[in-house]
């Protein structure tokens, strides 16, 4: 498994305003993606649920850092 990592340190408002989009961005895609492809699973809801709470956490301009774990199955998709 390979394991990519970024972290953002939030020292300004601007950089609070950036992590927002960032965060922002992903719950939107994600809420995108749930309704096309995972619609009404149970997983779809609980995943959801918890970018609404990064979300809503980055709504509040306060100094911090955002970090950004990728991990990276060895295995391929099924076709």
């Amino acid at each position: 498994m390979s394991r990519h990592e970024a972290t953002f340190e939030i020292e300004s408002k601007t950089d609070s305003y950036a992590a927002r989009r960032i965060v922002e961005r992903a719950y939107d895609t994600i809420r995108e993606e749930s309704r096309s492809v995972r619609e009404g699973t149970d997983d779809a809801q609980a995943l959801l649920r918890e970018f609404e709470t990064l979300r809503d956490a980055a709504r509040r301009p306060t100094p911090g850092k955002l970090t950004i774990i990728y991990e990276q199955d060895d295995d391929e998709f099924e076709d």
